[in-house]
């Protein structure tokens, strides 16, 4: 699809809605497979969160899609993009980012009533109610807001295999235990000698600072934060990694680890269920939570505006 095409479609809110309800089966598929010691959800049956046989078909060809299209050369031409001098940065605060999003979809989805700052919100609150730092519900607060990319037409946006999913790198052999592993046969970097190889263009202990990640909403908002805010490394790996389920839940990639990324880890495994079992939570008052998420949207974001 044509970067203006794009923003047509998404103008008129139906990509939106397409993309969230992909988003959101995928979410339910791993959330059917994945606990953790958090507090909030020790109450909820984590497969009540939509079946997987009801999300299968249309989460298998999601990723039949991303998998065939998710080489090294469209990734290294993602980031030419996106750091590109001569692409113009559109300039927000935190906030407002927030409220641009609020706008993807206009209608509720089939699957939740809530806007998309009600969803952030009741994340950033989960991780509040069970004590957790103030950086790691800022966190919460922001880790969908990748998804503006999708009103940049200069980002080159194709819809959806480039936004949402599971996140794995390339460069290297596709680990089996990516979902769906037999969907990568049609994508010709298994045919490269170099990028089918096990280790490929990395080398043991490389760390994953080092590793480049499938294009989507959680790489690209770790590219505009990284720089731009006061939050720690753990915080940057729940940001970047959280979709990253064949390494965090699976096993995979150990290979690559650097002793860093063994906190890190913990830090994303911790991360997960704020965003995977959050949505059936009460639905939050945007009014009454705006001044204390403000607060620690300054201290995290001193500079104000964003270049995203």
């Amino acid at each position: 699809m044509a970067p203006t095409a794009l923003a047509d479609v998404a103008d008129d809110h139906t990509l939106g809605q397409h993309l969230e309800s992909i988003s959101d089966a995928i979410d339910d598929v791993n959330s059917i497979k994945y606990d953790t010691k958090s507090k909030f959800d020790a109450a909820k049956d984590k497969a009540t969160f939509r079946q997987y046989e009801d999300a299968c078909d249309r989460v298998r060809n999601f990723y039949r899609e991303q998998h065939a299209k998710q080489t090294v050369a469209y990734n290294l031409a993602a980031r030419a993009r996106f750091y590109s001098a001569s692409r113009t940065r559109p300039r927000m605060t935190i906030w407002q980012a927030m409220e641009k999003l609020d706008t993807l979809v206009d209608e509720s989805d089939p699957d939740t009533s809530l806007s998309q700052i009600e969803h952030l919100l009741q994340s950033a609150e989960a991780i509040r109610r069970d004590g957790k730092p103030r950086w790691m519900q800022v966190t919460g607060l922001i880790h969908d807001l990748g998804k503006l990319m999708l009103f940049d037409p200069a980002l080159g946006t194709q819809g959806q295999w480039d936004v949402v999913g599971d996140t794995f790198p390339v460069g290297l052999a596709f680990d089996r235990r990516i979902i769906y592993p037999d969907t990568f046969a049609a994508n010709p970097d298994t045919r490269d000698p170099v990028y089918a190889s096990p280790l490929g263009i990395y080398h043991a202990g490389c760390g994953l600072d080092n590793v480049m990640l499938s294009w989507g909403h959680d790489e690209y908002l770790y590219h505009v934060v990284k720089d731009q805010s006061t939050l720690p490394d753990e915080a940057l790996a729940m940001i970047r990694y959280h979709s990253f389920y064949p390494w965090h839940r699976e096993g995979a990639y150990r290979e690559l680890m650097a002793d860093k990324d063994h906190a890190m880890l913990q830090a994303v495994q911790a991360f997960n269920p704020y965003d995977l079992y959050s949505k059936s939570d009460d639905v939050p008052r945007v009014e009454d939570l705006k001044p204390y998420y403000m607060g620690l949207i300054d201290k995290f974001f001193p500079q104000g505006e964003l270049a995203w």
